[in-house]
């Protein structure tokens, strides 16, 4: 009787993933707990009405701390609102935005440069979105929301599709029409938000996950 197990495991070892990756379903869970907690406070059910605020004072990033112009609320609030700002969203429909695109387009990246590698383009993308809003902006507001990092992941699947077309001699300007259908789409958002959408964060995201793209993220 012929023995088939190794090869049926070889098998399911490289079946493709059904689902996305835990480490982003984790990330995904961990910013689902804050805004529930956020919007739950928001009704008096949990906590108090200025909740989301106290806790935006925190964890937001904000320009005038970055600038040197406003003291930070506690001592290292300079270092930790890089990270802490994608953890915090303006609500659920802002929070289910970039969780889908995050667990979809997660899923895609990842089964091509690997887990650790997506990871530190999300980290990478998060701090630059940031970065590049303290030197872009001078808005007072708080900037939150995992954007930044999401906008990552878009540059490195452009900087992937990019090239394979380069490889394969194909056109590029699908690629050119769809980073131009971003800048368009980002100045259309701007407008209907009144100036309420941080395309600075969106744009050192999408650098920092074009550059992975084409440097330690490649396919």
């Amino acid at each position: 009787m012929k023995h088939t197990f190794p090869r049926d495991r070889r098998s399911i070892r490289a079946a493709p993933q059904a689902g996305a990756p835990g480490f982003l379903w984790c990330l995904v869970g961990i910013m689902t707990a804050i805004e529930l907690v956020l919007s739950l406070s928001a009704f008096g059910i949990f906590g108090g009405q200025s909740l989301r605020w106290s806790i935006f004072e925190l964890g937001a990033f904000w320009q005038p701390i970055f600038a040197g112009t406003v003291p930070p609320v506690y001592p290292g609030q300079i270092a930790v609102m890089f990270i802490s700002h994608a953890f915090l969203h303006g609500g659920l429909v802002h929070l289910a935005m970039n969780s889908v695109v995050l667990l979809s387009l997660g899923k895609f990246i990842s089964a091509h440069v690997g887990e650790a590698r997506t990871l530190l383009v999300l980290l990478l993308s998060a701090v630059a979105g940031a970065a590049c809003f303290g030197l872009l902006s001078s808005s007072p507001a708080p900037m939150i929301g995992a954007s930044g990092a999401v906008f990552g992941l878009i540059g490195l699947w452009q900087a992937m599709d990019y090239r394979i077309r380069r490889r394969a001699g194909l056109p590029l300007q699908p690629i050119v029409m769809a980073i131009l259908g971003l800048i368009a789409a980002n100045i259309a958002l701007f407008v209907i938000l009144a100036g309420g959408l941080a395309w600075q964060a969106h744009l050192g995201g999408w650098i920092v996950g074009w550059l992975s793209g084409q440097t330690f993220a490649r396919r």
